[in-house]
């Protein structure tokens, strides 16, 4: 199975109401990379990446 993360920034406390998508890449290094680079990492926001596997039916 193939496997790519999905990056979001949400709040402090991880909400799902309160996810903001901001891309899928095909390694977490790359995710981190980019969630870096355009400042998601900060003091009053959380960077969420998730695993996922391509072809697979399911709720993230």
């Amino acid at each position: 199975m193939t496997t790519i993360f999905v990056l979001f920034q949400t709040d402090v406390h991880r909400t799902k109401a309160s996810r903001v998508f901001f891309g899928v890449f095909s390694t977490e290094v790359k995710a981190i990379d980019h969630a870096k680079e355009n400042g998601l990492y900060r003091h009053d926001a959380e960077v969420v990446i998730i695993e996922c596997e391509i072809d697979k039916f399911g709720e993230v």
